[in-house]
């Protein structure tokens, strides 16, 4: 099983500099960001981040403390698909390219990918790491130290390019805001010893 937490910053949402970032409990992470965005952006990104940088037949277990992020990639997204890619309402889905890319990495995946929800600032070392290395991404992108490597955001979902596809149905597409520098490269660390694990207040596949 590989574990992984998740998580996303936006300085001044909406419209701000993002960052995102994953921190696989084995010590490795990436990190990266873009001028321009939303939380829930930055937070769909790393786990779509995540997803990509643990590809194989091992379970992968993705935690993070946005409830926003687990429903949209493992619950809501059935409905919508059910829907033409709709609301309950019949309205767009938001964030839809980032969501539909969320969707495909896990259906492309051999292996399964689990979600599991953890408190955040609530002294979990892994998801307050994810969120330091979240941060700084942000702030390096709002000053514009970003480097020209891309990461897999799509590019309609803050104006950057990126390695997912566009959405196959462009009527639902998510509203692209202002164009924006591309985001910042994955910075992958190299595996350094773990602290010791202490198991995480997780709740898994219960969010309220």
């Amino acid at each position: 099983m590989i574990t992984v937490s998740t998580d996303g910053s936006c300085l001044r949402n909406p419209g701000g500099a993002i960052g995102w970032a994953w921190a696989n409990h084995d010590g490795t992470h990436a990190s990266g960001g873009a001028a321009s965005g939303t939380n829930q952006i930055a937070e769909l990104t790393a786990v779509l981040e995540a997803i990509h940088a643990h590809p194989g037949d091992e379970p992968l277990r993705i935690e993070a403390d946005s409830q926003y992020a687990i429903k949209c990639s493992s619950e809501w997204v059935h409905g919508w698909k059910r829907k033409g890619w709709r609301t309950a309402g019949g309205g767009p889905v938001q964030n839809l390219a980032l969501i539909q890319a969320i969707d495909r990495a896990i259906a492309e995946r051999p292996g399964p990918v689990a979600f599991a929800w953890v408190r955040g600032h609530r002294g979990d070392r892994f998801n307050e790491r994810a969120d330091e290395l979240a941060g700084i991404a942000a702030r390096e992108a709002r000053e514009g130290r970003a480097s020209s490597a891309q990461s897999s955001v799509p590019a309609n979902a803050v104006g950057g390019a990126g390695r997912a596809q566009e959405p196959t149905l462009a009527s639902a597409a998510l509203p692209e805001p202002a164009r924006t520098t591309s985001p910042t490269a994955a910075r992958t660390a190299p595996a350094t010893p773990a602290p010791e694990r202490s198991d995480p207040a997780v709740v898994v596949d219960t969010l309220f």
